[in-house]
């Protein structure tokens, strides 16, 4: 009973830091380094580095897919809540080319770490 608990407290609390993750990497996505005329997008590169890196993290922490897919859940959660308007009609999440990447890479890459097959341990064999 005492593991059931842990892996559920483990599933919450996946799902907390990946929500919390997902709106601050959401608030920070549009940032820009412009150089002349050049814009680049660092905003938006580091936050989905940043996802890659919190799944595949958790992944490897945790010892499963259940607790990344649950983060990933909590990301995906709070990219799609922060892209309705608000009471004001305003909008975090623009309708261009950054902000639909946004919406939609979090969730490709939580698909790939979590179906991602689980690698051969380095255990020798037993002969």
């Amino acid at each position: 009973m005492t593991n059931r608990g842990g892996r559920i407290g483990t599933i919450v609390i996946a799902f907390l830091i990946g929500l919390a993750f997902g709106t601050l990497a959401t608030v920070g996505h549009r940032s820009v380094l412009r150089i002349g005329e050049i814009a680049i997008p660092w905003g938006l590169v580091a936050a989905l580095v940043g996802v890659a890196a919190l799944l595949l993290g958790i992944r490897l922490v945790a010892g499963g897919r259940a607790a990344a897919a649950a983060a990933g859940a909590g990301i995906v959660v709070a990219v799609a809540v922060l892209t309705l308007p608000g009471p004001g009609g305003s909008v975090i999440i623009v309708g261009d080319l950054t902000g639909t990447v946004w919406s939609i890479a979090p969730a490709l890459i939580a698909v790939l770490v979590v179906a991602w097959p689980k690698l051969p341990s380095a255990r020798p064999r037993d002969a």
